[in-house]
């Protein structure tokens, strides 16, 4: 895992966890060790998951922590769209039981989070970024999840989990993402809304795939340009600089079949749809009170609770890490940023 980049300044850092990607993740990667509390319960997921938090913090040095938690119990996105998320694999219980407990176990530590009522991690991960641009932090969002790249930005990175684990993602950058995807970060929402994501069983704008999409968005700035020229003057200035930008890069001509597509009946609906419901919330109140001393989502933690509440995941080497990272003074007091 690299440090916090150089260019965040003197800022403080608000460091953002997606909890149920980290457990799922965790889960997966984890379940065959079988790992029980002092309980007899299952929690390989959540001691992976704490692991991940604990090297996070260690490496980061965080000023503030806050963790997004699903709402288990309702959806708006589903109100919306019943067939969201539709197809993936139903849980294992033990998965369940484990994104059930989670929140209980980061309370009890005296950590800060945040299950907003009918939303997502992914909202909490919107309001982090947002929140940390409002009063001028900087922001690192730990997650698996795509559509947190819309976040991207001067003040914000996203630590993309991989098969590596904390130490082995990357930390996404606006100039590592365009890297990847030939996008500015400002535009992924709508590359992403034209793409569509297959994972939440949202179909993208037909016939507009992950390079296409991100052509035209090179082309025309935004799909706020797109459209506007296909409304007012039949897409031939889109046209134009589409195959432009082909003819430098020695690529097809695909102006006018983008054109076509995307004038097609309920293109322009299903994009906006796909917008809306992508859009992380970014108005949530995280509750941060980061010049209260012994709020939650501060450091340092009570060194009792931390011992008794790690403890009890029965593992002396993650209680060790723990009262070392979580109870001593943060480290960010003694970095020079």
């Amino acid at each position: 895992m690299p440090p916090p980049p150089s260019d965040f300044g003197d800022r403080r850092l608000l460091l953002v966890v997606d909890a149920p990607s980290l457990l799922h993740r965790n889960h997966h990667a984890r379940a065959h060790t079988r790992v029980m509390d002092r309980a007899g319960r299952p929690v390989w997921a959540l001691h992976g998951m704490l692991r991940q938090i604990l090297e996070s913090i260690d490496g980061f040095a965080p000023d503030a922590v806050i963790f997004g938690l699903d709402d288990r119990t309702a959806s708006e996105r589903r109100d919306r769209y019943p067939d969201y998320k539709a197809g993936r694999a139903e849980k294992h219980p033990e998965l369940v039981d484990q994104l059930e407990r989670a929140g209980a176990l980061l309370d009890a530590l005296g950590l800060a989070t945040l299950t907003p009522p009918g939303l997502e991690a992914d909202d909490v991960n919107a309001s982090g970024a947002a929140w940390a641009r409002a009063h001028d932090w900087s922001c690192v969002i730990i997650t698996s999840d795509r559509d947190a790249f819309a976040h991207i930005s001067d003040h914000t990175r996203v630590l993309r989990l991989i098969d590596g684990g904390i130490n082995g993602s990357p930390l996404l950058t606006p100039s590592r993402l365009h890297a990847m995807y030939g996008v500015a970060a400002e535009n992924y929402l709508e590359y992403a809304a034209l793409r569509g994501d297959a994972s939440d069983n949202l179909p993208g704008v037909t016939g507009i795939g992950e390079k296409a999409a991100a052509a035209l968005l090179a082309a025309a700035g935004s799909m706020q340009a797109v459209w506007a020229d296909i409304e007012h003057d039949e897409g031939r200035s889109l046209v134009a600089a589409l195959d432009a930008l082909a003819a430098e890069s020695g690529g097809r001509r695909l102006g006018a079949g983008v054109v076509r597509r995307l004038s097609a009946p309920g293109a322009r609906e299903r994009y906006e749809f796909n917008v809306a419901l992508m859009s992380g919330r970014d108005d949530l109140d995280l509750g941060l009170t980061p010049d209260v001393p012994g709020t939650p989502g501060l450091l340092p933690l009570d060194v009792d609770r931390v011992s008794r509440v790690v403890g009890f995941l029965g593992i002396e080497a993650t209680t060790a890490l723990a009262v070392r990272v979580l109870t001593g003074d943060p480290a960010s007091r003694s970095l020079s940023r």
